[in-house]
């Protein structure tokens, strides 16, 4: 497993990490004892970045992780968790002070730690970013200080909104999701940014949220006809060549250096060894290229996401 620095911090991120959120249904039905295996079992392959929220799940990933972290020694992981949102509604994101102060003891309790490494605001593009300026990001900087968590940052899917936070706060990271992948790469529009102000970049979803698998999108997801339709054809070459998309999209999604680390989320011990065993193995460029021609063609390949003053739609 290779090992990355996360921008200005002491932090060292395993190339691939592991995204809770399975472990809270957010995917279909996982039974806890497969999903605690799974957490043991990236762990003793070498994964050392955790990452869940109270979303997911409205609580159970948190509180499934917790078991699995149970009797674990404290320096085999790094883990983050996220403060405000806590449902799909626009009514379920609080980023006040109080909030975020609550959340995080409420987060602490379910993980059974004293204290997390990383702390983000979750999908700062549904709020007033001038708010998560002014109040949010202040109660989190207070926190580092406090000794509460080590580091800080925010998630988002549009662009604009880790762009504007990142030139109006110093932040020690951002994890950004589905802006780095076969169908996307416009994350790479900020990265010169983010590495100047020394923030490190954390990627997720590098199957944009099924849409480069075998099984393809499901039924709720966001991305436009069009875009499905692409992924479909980049599925069927896929085929042809005789390789999975899954094995192609894990393996482009973890290659920029300026990315620390790319997060992947599940609750199958044997799909996690896939993709580990997938990104050990070389890429073939001729085919991204050819895939990438697929998207590059393709005129909608992102969608709306929070407010629309916040949007990159």
């Amino acid at each position: 497993m290779q090992y990355n620095k996360l921008g200005n911090t002491d932090l060292e991120l395993s190339q691939l990490g592991y995204g809770a959120s399975p472990l809270g249904n957010v995917f279909g039905e996982v039974d806890q004892s497969v999903g605690i295996r799974t957490v043991h079992s990236a762990l003793d392959w070498g994964i050392n970045y955790i990452d869940c929220s109270p979303y997911y799940g409205l609580t159970k990933a948190e509180t499934v992780l917790g078991k699995a972290l149970k009797g674990i020694a404290r320096d085999r992981y790094i883990l983050s968790s996220k403060a405000g949102r806590y449902g799909p509604q626009q009514a379920d994101f609080d980023m006040s002070p109080k909030r975020i102060r609550a959340s995080l003891e409420e987060s602490l309790q379910r993980l059974g730690v004293d204290e997390l490494d990383i702390f983000l605001l979750h999908d700062i593009e549904f709020v007033d970013l001038e708010y998560v300026l002014a109040e949010s990001l202040p109660c989190l900087e207070a926190l580092k200080k406090e000794g509460r968590i080590r580091y800080f940052g925010v998630t988002g899917y549009p662009l604009l909104s880790l762009q504007k936070i990142v030139e109006n706060y110093q932040l020690d990271c951002v994890l950004s999701y589905c802006r780095y992948a076969l169908h996307d790469t416009s994350l790479l529009s900020i990265t010169e940014l983010l590495q100047q102000q020394g923030v490190g970049i954390i990627n997720a979803s590098p199957t944009a949220m099924g849409l480069l698998t075998a099984r393809g999108a499901p039924d709720w997801h966001p991305a436009a006809p069009e875009l499905i339709d692409c992924c479909r054809r980049a599925h069927q070459l896929c085929n042809e060549r005789g390789v999975n998309i899954t094995q192609v999209a894990m393996q482009f999604a973890v290659g920029h250096c300026a990315i620390s680390s790319t997060l992947v989320g599940t609750a199958n011990v044997q799909n996690l060894r896939n993709n580990l065993d997938w990104i050990e193995q070389p890429i073939d460029r001729a085919l991204v290229a050819e895939i990438r021609e697929i998207f590059d063609a393709c005129s909608n390949s992102i969608w709306p996401s929070g407010r629309t003053e916040n949007s990159d739609i």
